[in-house]
């Protein structure tokens, strides 16, 4: 029996791959993890039960022999040139493994680098494996390519839910006799949101949230939010958003509405349906502020399940395969997030139609080749809600039904959706109009957007203000008169694109003014 084997099941099939390389006489590993000691703790129970030599190096300690923890070499600890010289020059076991912790910062050395390609050349005489292990591992093209990159999967809801209670039986079994208190809809709701972080950081964020008070409350799930914002911040390439809105804070949209929940208990549920696979996501395509991006935060609110926005224009990079790199290091975090809603706004802007990739060295047509595989062929419960405001420049490939459900227009309000948002709206402000005055306002506000409506009473509520009264329908009425939509000052603009719309998409509303 292999070290893996004594592994929870999901960690074994994340970590197996490691020892796959290792076993397969790899010379090279690059392993791009911020999880060190669970990646280290899983090679040393393997160099027990393979049988192999570990040795693990770092800046402070230099060679240290993992099995003793005693430093290989009883001089300074040597540096890590001097370690790899050891290793060019046979001094370290044959058929051992050599973990180099954090070796960033040395490979900036051409000396380095000659003398790895040297190892990983002469491996049929040295037989000796190179691990560099570190948050961010980056090697010329023609040294990468004597070796693998290994990044072991983030952990899933089971094994997320094993580590929670490992620390809940942790903290009861200190104090015997104590009680622990935990919620079921906020225990689910923790443990839900701690998804796409490490392991530590669950094990940590677990231990905090039980010990402080032995209950669990709003102020922990708040907590977990708050380091999930921290972390994916200094990453800068997918941002969580949290939200707690639903649709009964969108005026409109009830096809939409209607078509979601069909396939929300299908989304959520981990039953497996014979020859039904779970929702994809959709494309959302309409006129500015008719609500796309309130739609993408309304369906994660509605479904409760975390929203993730990805921002085409900061995976830009300059060096070469780095943006496309960044691109599935996303895509694999929003998988290890399942379920969720991932959203790209204005998808257009990062994926154009034109993929002669003359501007940009071939950037976007690799981003699109790499976006529509994992369209296409991913099995995780990631629903991806992308908007578009331009649909001239979106490639026609990403359009096609299988890789996205549905494609939603989301038109200008009719009477019936403007007066509903005209009530959501002063109702949030604590204002109140009669349902006449929302008909009146509702015939005055005809070609007006979701969000042209909200700025209307914002407006009307600084211009009452000016004279010292409360607001009235008068207020309202009066900057309805003067403010002149979109709909009319890029009305060419805009009925193409309504007209484009009528027949080639499903409307997301129950009326169209098209």
């Amino acid at each position: 029996m292999t070290a893996s084997h004594r592994l929870p099941a999901p960690e074994r099939d994340s970590l197996e791959d490691l020892l796959a390389f290792i076993r397969s006489r790899i010379p090279l590993v690059q392993i791009e993890s911020l999880e060190e000691t669970r990646i280290i703790h899983f090679l040393k129970m393997a160099s027990v039960e393979d049988k192999f030599s570990l040795c693990l190096w770092s800046v402070a300690d230099g060679f240290q022999d993992s099995a003793t923890k005693q430093p290989a070499s009883k001089m300074t600890p040597i540096s890590f040139h001097d370690a790899l010289v050891q290793i060019r020059e046979g001094r370290r076991p044959m058929g051992g493994v050599s973990v180099f912790l954090d070796p960033q910062a040395f490979l900036n050395d051409p000396v380095n680098l000659r003398l790895i390609k040297e190892i990983a050349q002469d491996y049929p005489r040295l037989q000796h494996t190179l691990l560099l292990l570190g948050p961010k591992i980056e090697l010329p093209v023609d040294l990468a390519r004597l070796g693998v990159r290994f990044s072991p999967r983030l952990p899933d809801a089971t094994v997320i839910h094993d580590l929670y209670l490992e620390q809940v039986y942790r903290w009861l079994k200190e104090k015997p006799g104590r009680a622990f208190i935990n919620p079921a809809p906020t225990e689910a709701l923790i443990l839900q949101y701690m998804a796409g972080l490490t392991e530590d950081d669950v094990r940590r964020l677990s231990d905090a949230s039980i010990r402080d008070d032995g209950r669990l409350s709003k102020e922990d799930l708040d907590r977990v939010l708050a380091y999930k914002r921290q972390t994916m911040g200094q990453e800068g390439l997918l941002e969580f958003v949290f939200t707690q809105m639903s649709f009964e804070d969108i005026g409109g949209l009830a096809g939409l509405r209607h078509w979601l929940e069909l396939r929300r208990s299908i989304f959520l549920d981990d039953h497996v349906y014979p020859g039904l696979d779970a929702p994809k996501g959709i494309l959302l395509i309409g006129v500015q502020g008719s609500g796309k991006s309130l739609a993408a935060k309304a369906i994660a609110g509605s479904w409760q399940v975390p929203l993730v926005r990805l921002d085409f224009g900061v995976l830009y990079a300059k060096f070469l395969g780095e943006t496309e790199r960044n691109l599935r290091m996303v895509l694999k975090q929003a998988e290890a997030m399942s379920p969720c809603v991932l959203w790209i706004d204005e998808i257009e802007k990062g994926l154009s139609s034109d993929s002669s990739g003359v501007t940009d060295g071939g950037v976007s047509r690799r981003l699109l080749g790499t976006v529509l595989t994992w369209m296409a062929e991913r099995t995780a419960k990631v629903f991806l809600v992308a908007t578009a405001n331009d649909v001239s420049q979106l490639p026609p490939e990403l359009m096609r039904k299988g890789r996205i459900d549905e494609i939603f227009f989301l038109d200008l309000p009719g009477a019936s959706a403007r007066k509903e948002i005209f009530k959501i709206h002063l109702k949030k402000r604590q204002l109140h109009c009669t349902d006449v005055e929302l008909d009146q306002l509702a015939h005055a506000s005809e070609g007006f957007s979701g969000s042209e409506i909200e700025q209307a009473i914002v407006a009307a509520m600084y211009a009452a203000i000016a004279v010292h009264q409360s607001m009235r329908v008068q207020h309202l009425l009066e900057e309805i008169s003067q403010t002149r939509p979109l709909s009319v000052v890029m009305s060419e603009k805009m009925t193409q694109l309504r007209q484009w719309a009528k027949g080639r998409t499903v409307f997301a509303g129950t009326e169209s003014t098209v």
